[in-house]
């Protein structure tokens, strides 16, 4: 994407009313407005809160919104120029339950409040392959704490991927650590029983994966 297009979606998301993008600062200095308020002061409604990390354009954000108008869906990612699209999208459409926050996943706990989010999706996130990389992978033990802190009790993760090492990473760690897999499958495409949510959302990038017949993973679990 040129510079010229990136600007161009920087500005225009600075139009949409259900875009956040908040400096470094205040999100750390604990002065984003919206953390414990996002179902009355945002959203202006008691439903579940379902998070995207690492969203991209917004797909998945978008996919799972127009299924369920009584769940509230935000997408999470750096890049507000990816996002730019899903952002689009909700507010020509007027999905009122889509929001999108420009920041770090690390700083989620600064951006939502305890048990504040009832359910987290990842989506084909960078596996990291590397071993000096660990830190960054999206399911290891550091992020699965801050994903406990802003998860209600009973709170569900999804992760979505097309990564076999990510899949398999993911659910040794699980199994090491004693979390709730509730549900896991390698092939979702192939294996009977995958959730609808699951194999009716394609994103981009997982369209092309499936041509060459790649297989895409899928595991649900609680962390305990």
């Amino acid at each position: 994407m040129g510079s010229k297009n990136k600007l161009k979606r920087f500005k225009e998301n600075e139009t949409f009313t259900n875009v956040f993008q908040p400096t470094r600062e205040e999100v750390v200095s604990g002065n984003f407005p919206l953390k414990g308020k996002w179902n009355k002061d945002f959203f202006k409604n008691d439903n579940p809160i379902i998070l995207e990390l690492g969203c991209g354009k917004g797909e998945y954000t978008i996919g799972l919104a127009e299924r369920n108008l009584d769940k509230n869906y935000i997408g999470i990612d750096v890049k507000g120029a990816r996002f730019w699209r899903g952002a689009k999208t909700s507010v020509e459409n007027g999905m009122d339950h889509v929001a999108f926050v420009r920041t770090q996943i690390e700083l989620i706990e600064h951006i939502f409040a305890e048990n504040e989010v009832d359910e987290i999706w990842i989506t084909f996130p960078d596996p990291q392959i590397k071993y000096k990389r660990t830190k960054h992978r999206m399911t290891n033990s550091e992020f699965l704490k801050l994903y406990k802190r802003i998860l209600k009790p009973n709170g569900v993760m999804n992760l979505k991927t097309d990564s076999e090492f990510m899949h398999g990473y993911t659910l040794g760690l699980l199994h090491g650590e004693g979390h709730e897999v509730e549900y896991a499958n390698h092939n979702v495409y192939k294996n009977e029983g995958s959730p609808k949510e699951v194999t009716d959302i394609q994103t981009f990038y997982e369209k092309q994966y499936l041509e060459i017949n790649k297989a895409i993973t899928y595991i649900r679990f609680k962390i305990k």
